[in-house]
């Protein structure tokens, strides 16, 4: 077990000690499909794949576990859009940003040091302390409108 995932299981096990909540191996199999998995992710999407491998889950339990590892900050919510939720790890988090396609509903990843600046800006004009940010950015990857199809649409369609 590599040392990201051993982390993460301590912390899961101590929620779930302090929470009154049972280590089950569902529990424990939902957190370790997550912390497999690059990128976001929604519901649907983690279900299907633990059923791929075979792992026996309902899908009300990793619904319930997805909002155990919310509560103890293993997992970020975000919502991209007006209907779906979707979620990222977020142990060793670095902080980022997202630009959100209206054509192919795809999500990329952005980093730029200078809205750190803006963020400590913010908080001595306002005498506020920030404790985390999310920005998204919506529009078109123009992906579509260079080569006439987008890779996430065509993907949808089969």
């Amino acid at each position: 077990m590599n040392r990201e995932l051993e982390a993460v299981r301590n912390i899961f096990t101590e929620y779930m000690k302090k929470s009154g909540l049972r280590k089950t191996p569902e529990r424990y199999a939902v957190l370790d499909e997550i912390y497999m998995m690059d990128g976001h992710f929604n519901v649907d999407m983690l279900f299907t794949r633990l059923q791929k491998r075979k792992i026996r889950v309902s899908r009300a339990t990793v619904y319930n576990t997805i909002e155990h590892l919310l509560n103890c900050d293993l997992v970020t919510k975000h919502q991209f859009g007006q209907t779906n939720f979707m979620y990222e790890r977020s142990l060793a988090y670095k902080q980022h940003d997202h630009l959100i396609c209206g054509d192919c509903e795809k999500v990329f990843e952005f980093c730029d040091p200078r809205l750190y600046l803006v963020q400590t800006t913010v908080e001595k004009l306002m005498n506020f302390t920030i404790t985390q940010h999310s920005l998204n950015f919506f529009g078109k990857c123009n992906k579509l409108s260079q080569t006439g199809s987008c890779e996430h649409l065509n993907k949808k369609k089969k």
